[in-house]
């Protein structure tokens, strides 16, 4: 019999499947957006970090010292970032080659 019913389980069956097929894409969204996380969490603090070392007196204009601070401690925060993403890369490379050899 092709009712109502018989159409709705055939779709569901599909679906199903398909849903199967998206979850490794919902973890990567959720790893992606994780890590937009972290690293907001990291520009919050380096930003809190430069400014109180160098910020002594709010005024209407960066003096050159402090010009200077915020250009180096802004290097090393893009410097430390890009050693903490190739890190991560690396660990994660590794595990993946570990679970590989475990199964084979």
């Amino acid at each position: 019999r092709e009712g109502p019913g018989g159409t709705g389980s055939a779709m569901d069956a599909p679906s199903a499947a398909g849903l199967g097929g998206a979850e490794p894409q919902l973890q990567r969204f959720i790893e992606v957006e994780t890590q937009k996380q972290r690293f907001q969490q990291l520009v919050h603090q380096m930003t809190e970090l430069c400014w109180e070392k160098c910020m002594d007196k709010p005024g209407p204009k960066l003096d050159s010292r402090a010009e200077t601070c915020f250009v180096n401690c802004v290097e090393r925060f893009i410097d430390t970032s890009q050693f903490i993403l190739n890190r991560l890369e690396q660990t994660q490379k590794s595990k993946s080659a570990f679970s590989e050899s475990l199964s084979d």
